[in-house]
């Protein structure tokens, strides 16, 4: 496989501990230690009204991560194709549909159904930028996020233009947390460039591989990284906020992983 290159603008992340970019490289690099607190998701206020009271949690996770990276990269929002990429989507939608189906009254509302749908968030997020560029969503389980950064890369090296990677996922409630138990909600966002522009602070230089993936040495992030497939991601994030040439292996589809050599901007 050909190497895909490309160059980081933007990066936005939310999660348990992490409120934004700038808390994460400050954890990441050793600046200051991590300490674990809930995922605070704000109201998506680039939403109209209406689609605003019915974003659910995923959305609102999607939106925040993803407008973070535009807003540090200057990005033409408008103009922005966007890969989303999630494991299990919507999973608080996913229980009250089953939770219906499962009752007596087997009523579904118009509102659950058109959010039950996979690519729900790149909707929602076309109606807040604006947008009629296109965009792609993508699900593969575990491998979700380095899936999705993969094809990121291939679209930033096809048509040569800046792409988003808005990779994310929901905790489930019960009981289907017992099957699918994703702790809590963690996303991520870069903004990737063909080239390197004003605001570029890493070039990627990814391809297949089989070598096996990193791992965090701190325990509670390793915790985390392990337990939510958005959050494989951070091993990347981590490499970036160092600063330092380095090179990492995201878990992709076992065997194969997703090497990356990243280095830093001048």
């Amino acid at each position: 496989m050909k190497e895909l290159v490309a160059y980081v603008s933007g990066i936005g992340v939310k999660g348990p501990g992490f409120s934004d970019w700038p808390e994460a490289e400050a954890v990441l690099s050793h600046v200051r230690p991590y300490v674990r607190a809930d995922t605070a998701l704000p109201a998506p206020e680039s939403l109209p009204s209406t689609e605003r009271r019915r974003a659910g949690r995923v959305v609102k996770l999607a939106l925040a991560v993803g407008l973070e990276a535009v807003r540090r990269a200057s990005s033409d929002l408008v103009r922005l194709p966007a890969v989303f990429a999630s494991s299990s989507g919507d999973g608080d939608n996913c229980n009250e549909i089953c939770q219906t189906l499962a009752s007596a009254n087997r009523e579904l509302s118009p509102t659950r159904f058109h959010n039950s749908v996979h690519n729900a968030s790149a909707g929602y997020w076309s109606i807040a930028a604006g947008a009629q560029v296109a965009s792609t969503t993508i699900c593969a389980y575990d491998a979700s996020f380095a899936a999705g950064l993969l094809e990121t890369l291939v679209q930033v090296t096809i048509a040569r233009v800046d792409t988003a990677l808005i990779a994310y996922d929901l905790d489930y409630p019960p009981p289907l947390y017992a099957v699918r138990p994703i702790p809590a909600p963690f996303g991520v966002a870069l903004i990737l460039q063909p080239n390197p522009g004003s605001f570029a602070f890493a070039r990627l230089s990814a391809r297949i591989d089989t070598a096996a993936p990193d791992r965090l040495a701190d325990p509670e992030l390793e915790a985390l990284r392990s337990s939510i497939p958005a959050a494989r991601g951070l091993v990347l994030l981590e490499a970036i906020a160092r600063r330092k040439p380095t090179t990492v292996c995201i878990d992709y589809l076992t065997p194969e992983t997703l090497r990356i050599e990243v280095t830093p901007c001048a």
